[in-house]
């Protein structure tokens, strides 16, 4: 560390070998600065914020072969390109996967998110209400392979999950969208925030606001 003090280019070369290092540990994970969090008392923003920085969540079917049960299962998603997000969730999907396969032949469908893995919780617990969660409820449709919005979402989905350009051909992947008819959300204490679907889809990101 001496060393370092005296001769001036170490130091530089110190500092900016810690920035590379720490910077871009941060960058990968995606973590997110407090001004691009909305405040959790504007609810459309926020819940704008979640769906479109998220790229991931729990997609749940009913499971015909179990009953009825609801099946929960870990899927990508996109809801548009970087920065240009529209609210609305689609997924590249297999009917070689149970969860399209049930989808085919019950649409009713709920995608949930959490806001941990985005790193802007902290070290709190999941489940604490002041770190997010939202719940989309609707149904689960496949578009037509040859339609303009298919082929707009796929390359959104591409744009977010680079790897889904080379999962394998023969397994005949489709676009799926959720069209919403619910919304829950919890981010701060006090219950679910109201939110009506179209309150949802007409607030655009410009509205963010900063952390409380």
């Amino acid at each position: 560390m001496n060393l370092l003090i005296r001769n001036g280019k170490s130091v530089v070369n110190f500092v900016c070998f810690m920035l590379i290092v720490f910077g871009g540990s941060v960058h990968s994970r995606g973590l997110l600065s407090s001004q691009d969090r909305p405040k959790p008392s504007n609810a459309a923003p926020f819940a704008r914020w979640l769906v479109s920085q998220s790229s991931w969540g729990v997609l749940s079917t009913i499971a015909e072969d179990l009953g009825g049960a609801p099946f929960g299962n870990v899927v990508s998603f996109s809801d548009g390109l970087p920065n240009e997000g529209k609210g609305i969730p689609y997924f590249y999907l297999t009917s070689l996967d149970p969860t399209a396969r049930y989808a085919l032949k019950d649409h009713r469908s709920s995608f949930t998110l959490s806001e941990y893995p985005l790193g802007t919780c902290g070290k709190i617990d999941p489940e604490e209400p002041t770190c997010s969660k939202i719940t989309l409820t609707g149904k689960l449709n496949e578009l037509d392979a040859k339609s303009e919005e298919a082929e707009t979402a796929k390359k959104a989905l591409f744009a977010k999950h680079p790897d889904m350009k080379k999962w394998p051909k023969d397994h005949s992947f489709q676009v799926y969208k959720l069209d919403i008819e619910e919304i829950f959300m919890i981010n701060f204490y006090g219950g679910p925030k109201p939110l009506t679907v179209d309150e949802y889809l007409r607030s655009g990101m410009k509205k963010v606001t900063a952390i409380m």
